[in-house]
This record gives structure tokens, sequence and C-alpha cells, in this order.
């Protein structure tokens, strides 16, 4: 009896060792609109999205450019075409195999007009791409083929030099053909959603959190070592810090900055500060009178703090920012600043106070304006700063905020406002992917419906031009005209803020803040 007591405790002991689930509690920032991939445009979306599919080639833990369907590449020696070989393990969370055509359907469906992606301009260096999502070409020209299963083939309209790095961003994730197809309203819902990346979706609560569990289908399934993963929208930085604290967050995404002394007091190498490819920003609506007028955009420009928003309100994770372009990115120099960046405030007082008179206003005719902004305590404190800046120019200012997903709906669906705070991370380190903001067609991200046909010429030329020198010669012309009219007030370069448990390993601080989950793991 003794020894059939000790064997079933043995049974029973390695049998709960076996079944031990090793949990991820992530806090993302904010609740996503859609798991869509070709219909989302945020970052916390794009967190979420990275675990559950797997591109031709995926972000590393550091960043960089890794395999990912396709285990190699080759490219010609004009730069125009890209030969991916997929690796023939690959599958989808069903168990069907992921092929070259799927890839084929998914650049199909997302430039199909008909799908109404906002973020479909990014893949325009696609040879076709451009014609085919504005309807003026069949699907069949775009230039992605599948000579055979394990082959795509991808045509470029011009060289592009950051292609790869384009290629992981979250337009690049396939979809699974034959679940859009049978439900296309539903099929990134829960039970539903077939998806080929180390997790799959298996619980959505909206606005408590999102639940992914480990694919068993993965190709690389055995290296990955969480079992599930919940998401929860963090839109409460301070609240956040408390449940991160108490142990209930392995990491979040973001911190309250006006915490920073006592977070950096109490957390020690568990809060992670680090450079970041983005630009905090505030969008004013030029289709709207007075914000049409060149002068009063910059006239509320001049006058902002920058310095003072970046030390006092950011706690100096933040840079003050005088372009839309961050310094240091690839494939360019020096950005091309704001004529007025190294005037002292006070002649930016005198020369703004100057351009409102010009533009008609003034103590009789006070600018009335409403900045809109996403709930943060941080982008409240920087809007009520800023109000307090531009009351030496007669403005009279009021506040909206909303929660993310509300404010950006507005922007992108053009929704009424004045002027609102935006932010752009650069999804790959090259300045078009800043400055094709600003382009008359790009309807989704120009949130300023900012239209200039100078500038959209400059960067047709650029897009077309292959001698790397050259083409950062003219993103900085049109640079220069964006500083000139300033649809955008630049504010500041962020720096990424990440509370990062000690129990989590595996998180590499990197430039554009990606941490996909599975190259991360859990301990005691």
């Amino acid at each position: 009896m003794r020894h059939l007591a000790l064997a079933a405790a043995i049974l029973l002991g390695s049998t709960a060792l076996a079944g031990a689930e090793t949990v991820y509690h992530r806090g993302n920032t904010a609740e996503p609109e859609t798991l869509d991939q070709h219909l989302t445009s945020t970052i916390y979306e794009s967190n979420i999205l990275r675990d559950l599919y797997e591109g031709l080639v995926i972000d590393g833990a550091d960043g960089s450019v890794q395999p990912g369907v396709a285990e190699s590449w080759a490219m010609s020696d004009d730069g125009l075409v890209y030969t991916f070989t997929l690796r023939n393990d690959a599958k989808w969370s069903n168990g069907d195999p992921v092929t070259a055509s799927d890839f084929v359907f998914s650049y199909r469906r997302i430039l199909d007009p008909a799908t109404g992606a906002k973020y479909a301009d990014v893949l325009y260096p696609i040879d076709g791409a451009e014609a085919y999502n504005k309807g003026e070409a069949d699907a069949e020209t775009l230039g992605v083929r599948a000579p055979d299963d394990l082959t795509v083939e991808i045509t470029l309209a011009n060289a592009t030099p950051y292609f790869l790095q384009l290629l992981t961003h979250q337009t690049s994730l396939p979809v699974h053909p034959a679940t859009v197809e049978a439900d296309p309203e539903n099929f990134t819902k829960p039970g539903t959603m077939v998806s080929n990346g180390p997790y799959a979706l298996s619980e959505w609560v909206p606005n408590a959190h999102i639940k992914a569990e480990k694919n068993a289908n993965f190709h690389d399934a055995d290296s990955v070592a969480i079992d599930t993963v919940y998401y929860y929208p963090t839109e409460d930085r301070a609240a956040a810090l408390r449940r991160f604290e108490a142990g209930e967050l392995d990491s979040n995404n973001d911190g309250p900055v006006e915490q920073m002394t006592y977070m950096s007091e109490r957390l020690g190498d568990q809060l992670r500060i680090a450079p970041y490819l983005g630009t905090y920003y505030y969008a004013i609506n030029t289709s709207k009178p007075p914000f049409d007028d060149a002068r009063v955009r910059k006239a509320l420009s001049m006058v902002i703090d920058r310095e003072f928003l970046a030390s006092e309100i950011w706690g100096d994770t933040m840079v003050a920012g005088y372009s839309l372009v961050p310094p240091g990115i690839d494939n360019y120099g020096e950005p091309a600043y704001a004529d007025y960046k190294d005037m002292s405030l006070l002649d930016r007082e005198d020369s703004a106070l100057e351009m409102m008179k010009d533009a008609g206003f003034g103590p009789d005719n006070p600018l009335e304006v409403d900045i809109r902004f996403n709930t943060s305590e941080n982008h409240q404190k920087t809007a009520t700063a800023i109000a307090d800046m531009w009351k030496p120019l007669g403005v009279e200012t009021t506040l909206t905020n909303s929660d993310t997903k509300t404010h950006y709906a507005i922007l992108r669906d053009r929704g009424d406002f004045d002027v609102a705070r935006a932010g752009w991370i650069g999804d790959y380190s090259d300045p078009q992917n800043f400055l094709f903001l600003l382009e008359s067609e790009n309807e989704g991200f120009n949130y300023a419906r900012y239209e200039n046909m100078e500038y959209d010429n400059l960067m047709k030329r650029a897009a077309a031009t292959n001698d790397l020198d050259e083409r950062a010669g003219i993103l900085f012309q049109a640079e220069e005209i964006f500083s000139r009219d300033q649809p955008y007030i630049p504010l500041m370069y962020y720096g990424s803020i990440s509370l990062v448990s000690d129990r989590l390993q595996g998180w590499e601080d990197n430039l554009r803040n990606v941490h996909p989950t599975r190259f991360m793991s859990v301990g005691e």
C-alpha cells in the first residue's frame, strides 16, 4: 500500500508540474478598435497582432528584421524584385499549411479599395499597389505573386531601402483566406480567428482583457516559453503602476510620468527608459477657418515652450521637438527644423503676435481654440500648459478629452476638431514614414487635411529616386515646406517608458520599442 501511495503521489506531482501554466500579464495602453490587421492603425493593436500572426519577416527581440514564414529571401540587382522562400512547416492554428497564395490573398485584400484599409498606402512601394488601391487597376496587376506554394515574389515600383522593415508591420501580416471568406465580419473573434503566429486568440472581454494561448501548430512552438498572455487596456497609467507594484502586471508599455521620481526610487531596474523613434505633435484642422491660415498655425506653434513640456511635464522622458522627422533616423541627415528653433521665447512671442494681428486676431477679436486629446493625465497637463502659453496671443482655449479609441476614430474619420493631440511612432527607420503622413491623398493619417501639390510632388519624386543622397535631399525639401506651413505642430520626440518585472526575462530595449512575447519567459 505504501508503494502504491508513493507512486500515486509521484504521479500526481509530475502531472501537476507538467500541467503548470506560464502566464504573462501584459499592460497594453488601450482597448483595440479591431484585430483585423488590415484595418488597424495603432501601436497597441500591433502589440497583440505581432503575437497572433507571423509575416514573411518578423521583429526580433532587439527590433531587427528576422526570418518569419520566409526562411530566406533574395533581392534582384536593381532592388526591385524580392523572392521569399517559405518554410515548409509553417501552419495555421487550425493545422492548414501556410502557403504563398495566402500572402497573395492577404496583400490583395488590404489593397482592395472595398476593404477600406487606412494604412494601405504604406504598401504603395509594391508595384501596382497604388493603382489597385485607388480602383484604377485590377488585383492581377499587383506585384505580388506565388510561383509555387513555397515562393512569394514581390516586385516594387522603385527601389525601397526600408522594404524589409516595412514587411514587419501589421499591414503585411497574412489572414487565413478560407476563414475570411466564410465570415468576413467576424473572422477576428475568439473561436473564429485562425492565426499563424505563436499565439491564438481565445478570449476578448471588451475594456477588460484579451487572452491569447500558445498555438500548438506554430512551427517554432517548442521555443515559446509563455503559455498564456493576457493583454490589459491600461489608459490610466497611475492605476497601471499600482497594478504593476501589486504584481498584477508583469509589464506595462508606459508609466505615469508625473511619478518619475517615485518610480526611479522604488522600481530601480524595473523602470526602463529608452530612445524611441517617434514624434508627439498637435494636428491642426487646416480645412477649417481660421486654421486654414498658415500665419495662425505658425503663431500657435512659435509660442510653445517645448523644453518646459519635455522637462517639467514629461520628466525628461521626451526631448523638445522642432521637426516632424526625429533626428538620428536612417537615410537622412539633420531634419528640417522650424526656422524659429533657436530664437528666444520672447522674440518668438513678438513675432507670433504680429502674425496673429496680420491674420485679424487680437484683444478685440480673440481666437477660440479647442484642444482635443485622448485620456491621459500627461496629455491633459500638456494641453493645459499649452493653453497657458497661448494666452499672451489672446487665444481662448477649451479642452476636450475622450478615450483613445474614440479620439483616433474622430481624427481618422474626419470628425470635427480644431487642434488635436496625436503621435507617430516610426514603422521603419526612414524619413518617408513620417513625411508621408501629410500627403494629400493619405486620408487615414493626414489628420490635418493638409493639401499642398508642391509637397505631394516632392514625395512622389523621392519615391522614384534610387540614389539615397539625392532622395534625402528631396525629402528635406518636403520637410522644409512642412516646417513653413505647420499643419502639424511638432512638440517632442518620444522616449519609451516601460515597467518590466524582474520575473520577465527576454525584454530587450530597442528604438522601435517592439517586444514580441515569443522571445520572453516568466519566472518566479
